[in-house]
């Protein structure tokens, strides 16, 4: 089972609290880490916009990632929110071993 980050965006750091929440708290997501503080240039509509964003990344298995994908989105309150998954090459087998544990059902 493989571990990957699920990347995502949103407009205010209390939209990517609770949506960070809720994905650990539903155990869709070993850890949320939120930064806020991004700046996005992007088009939308035809119309080149700009916006301050909160970054969220999740970190899950490969086996939660469409569960995880799909509870963003629905939660989330953009019309097309980026909600996009990166598998993970490598890393701390320990640290690797605790996302599988911590998103282990109960």
């Amino acid at each position: 089972m493989g571990a990957h980050l699920v990347y995502a965006t949103a407009p205010t750091l209390a939209e990517a609290e609770s949506l960070g929440r809720m994905a650990v708290e539903a155990r869709l997501a070993a850890c949320a880490n939120i930064l806020p503080g991004m700046r996005s240039l992007y088009w939308w509509q035809g119309t080149l916009e700009q916006a301050d964003e909160v970054v969220l990344i999740l970190k899950t298995t490969e086996a939660l990632v469409s569960s995880l994908i799909e509870a963003l989105t629905s939660a989330h309150s953009y019309d097309c929110p980026c909600v996009v998954a990166l598998p993970i090459a490598s890393g701390n087998p320990d640290f690797l071993r605790w996302i599988e544990d911590e998103t282990a059902p109960r």
